[in-house]
């Protein structure tokens, strides 16, 4: 479907493209953008996402930006300039960026071809992963009137890809769903007493590469733990590593140095691997969107693959009420608000359109509040407009040269000692003399045979004598306010909104219970929460298994009687070619009937194998 989306999009037309998870979204935008003269702008959530295209592309020779929230002033005047005088083809931007005054500034200057929307499920407060932000891509088009833009998503209902159009303003849209069925990977849920006991002696018996999720970061080291001591190569993956660490762990996992990542869901964004034979979830997700994109991991090969979801009653009993914490009362999230103002220190009427970097535990524990329900606090405010908050921000370290190269060759003389890592950057990494680079620290330190913490100082040192600019990664959450601070007593939310968005939540949450307590055959069930209402049972899920190990009944054997007499005497058809027909019969069931037809000399086949009837 890839060559369709490209060809709308280069007819200058709006589109929303469906493509499940690995299924070559970003090549939908990139193609476009390098065919046509100018730039495309893909709006993306993920500052880490956003760093590997940007890294990606750039290895193939195509030039590629990003401007992203805890970026300085001066690095993204940088980017500007460069993306606007420079042969660059792709701006990645965060939302929260899109309506900054030093953004719109500089928009007239950039030659935009296309708008694409990466994760424009985000857009809608129906969907799984509402993001305000996203609502502020609407003005860019008010903007750039003339430019397509392009929507994408690997998951959203029929009420969601409305809502997408609606709220991204897109004008005669052409909608491309690419089938939700994966006829190569085979779902289950499992009811378990000992769900980690479960958990081991699936992957004993599933050789080759996996994932397994879990809700909490110290679950994701228990597992882990446990794995390790059953014999398998495994390593934890969460939010609260260090980058280096997270980096490192991921390509391991690629590079089949560790078989199995047990991670929280901060773990899979645009990671290419085909070969994942089984995603195994040690806790229920709170919606079908969320285990579909996840469980959609494996298997991209085309092989068969494995998705294993393990749950106890507990976890139904505690889904059901998950509303109440992810929901938070009035009181609960005016509380909140004024410990953050407070603890930021923002004077009465101001703060609005200011960014402060927010360390979420320091937080917590200075407020004593409930770490989970100030989370969920913090979304509803960000919901309503208040500010936008990023518990993942994980901008990379990055340098800007301030010097023209007669300053930094005068530098280097005049202080020898800074000349060796002056001289690795401008090595390993091409173009950073002319625009902002995203660096490793750690792989600069490889290179020159030191420590991680002399690198950075080295760095320090040289941003003092402002021969370049030093920005270190950022791993803290960041706040920017959207208005002025007001007193606890004048805070108010809209209650319609919130409320409409807790019980679209609740929706979801039932769909997800209903999906793991269903007898009906898994991909069906996922085929039409999504919109696809027709398809044909799979087969290989435990539902379709367990159905097909069933004992034959009267009234199914006369059903399936009655398909093959009616089969038979419509078309000449084979053994085969009657399967084929009957696909969502088991072979088993087919064979007994076809056995007793024959037995009975009500059905034969002749000398070139096609069946009839007898009369």
């Amino acid at each position: 479907m890839q060559e369709d989306i490209i060809s709308a999009v280069l007819d200058g037309k709006d589109a929303l493209a469906l493509l499940p998870t690995g299924g070559g979204k970003s090549l939908c935008y990139q193609v476009p953008a390098l065919a046509r003269e100018g730039i495309c702008i893909v709006v993306s959530p993920l500052i880490a996402l956003m760093k590997d295209q940007v890294e990606g592309l750039k290895k193939r020779g195509i030039l590629a930006a990003a401007i992203y929230s805890g970026m300085s002033r001066r690095a993204i005047v940088q980017t500007l300039k460069n993306v606007a005088h420079g042969p660059y083809k792709l701006l990645y931007v965060s939302p929260e960026r899109l309506e900054t005054s030093l953004f719109l500034e500089y928009l007239p200057a950039l030659d935009v071809n296309l708008i694409a929307v990466d994760e424009a499920h985000c857009v809608s407060q129906w969907g799984y992963d509402f993001r305000p932000a996203y609502l502020r891509i609407a003005a860019l088009r008010e903007d750039l009137p003339d430019v397509p833009l392009l929507a994408l998503t690997a998951s959203a209902t029929p009420a969601v890809q409305e809502d997408i159009c609606d709220k991204l303003q897109l004008h005669e849209p052409q909608i491309f769903r690419q089938s939700f069925l994966r006829p190569n990977l085979s779902y289950s849920a499992i009811e378990v007493e000992s769900r980690l006991a479960r958990l081991v002696e699936i992957l004993n018996k599933v050789p080759g590469s996996g994932i397994v999720y879990a809700r909490s970061r110290k679950r994701t080291v228990e597992i882990a733990d446990l794995l390790r001591m059953h014999g398998h190569s495994t390593e934890h993956y969460h939010a609260g590593l260090g980058s280096e660490e997270r980096a490192r762990r991921q390509q391991d996992w690629i590079d089949g140095k560790t078989r199995i990542i047990v991670c929280t869901n901060a773990f899979g964004m645009g990671i290419d691997k085909p070969d994942v034979r089984i995603v195994l979830h040690a806790d229920l997700p709170d919606s079908l969107e969320a285990y579909y994109q996840e469980a959609g991991r494996a298997g991209r090969d085309g092989k068969r693959s494995y998705a294993v979801l393990l749950y106890t009653k507990q976890d139904l009993s505690d889904l059901e009420r998950l509303h109440e914490q992810r929901y938070p009362t009035l009181e609960q999230i005016r509380e909140v608000y004024s410990a953050v103002v407070n603890y930021l220190q923002i004077p009465s009427y101001t703060g609005q359109d200011q960014s402060f970097t927010f360390h979420y535990d320091a937080f917590v524990k200075a407020f004593g509040l409930d770490p989970h329900r100030t989370l969920y606090a913090l979304k509803a405010m960000e919901g309503d407009g208040w500010f936008d908050f990023n518990e993942r921000s994980f901008a990379p370290a990055t340098v800007t040269f301030t010097v023209n190269k007669n300053g930094l060759r005068e530098f280097q003389e005049a202080h020898p000692k800074e000349e060796p890592l002056l001289t690795t950057l401008l090595r390993t990494y091409a173009g950073i003399f002319d625009v902002p680079t995203y660096i490793s620290e750690l792989q600069v330190a490889q290179l020159m045979h030191l420590d991680e913490e002399e690198v950075k100082s080295g760095l320090r040192r040289a941003h003092s004598f402002a021969v370049l600019e030093y920005v270190p990664q950022n791993e803290d959450p960041q706040i920017v306010f959207r208005r002025h601070r007001v007193n606890a007593t004048d805070f108010r939310i809209n209650p319609g909104p919130y409320e409409a968005r807790r019980d679209a939540f609740r929706a979801r949450v039932a769909q997800m219970i209903a999906y793991t307590c269903s007898a009906e055959c898994r991909s069906v069930f996922i085929n039409r929460y999504f919109g696809e209402k027709d398809s044909q049972p799979c087969g290989i899920c435990d539902t379709c298994i367990a159905r097909r190990k069933a004992p034959l009944s009267a009234d199914e054997f006369a059903a399936i009687r009655e398909r093959v007499t009616t089969a038979v005497t419509t078309a000449a058809l084979t053994i085969d070619g009657l399967q084929g027909q009957l696909k969502d019969v088991s072979r088993e069931k087919l064979f007994s009937v076809l056995d007793y037809l024959q037995a009975e000399s009500l059905l034969q086949v002749d000398e070139k194998g096609f069946l009839s009837t007898r009369r």
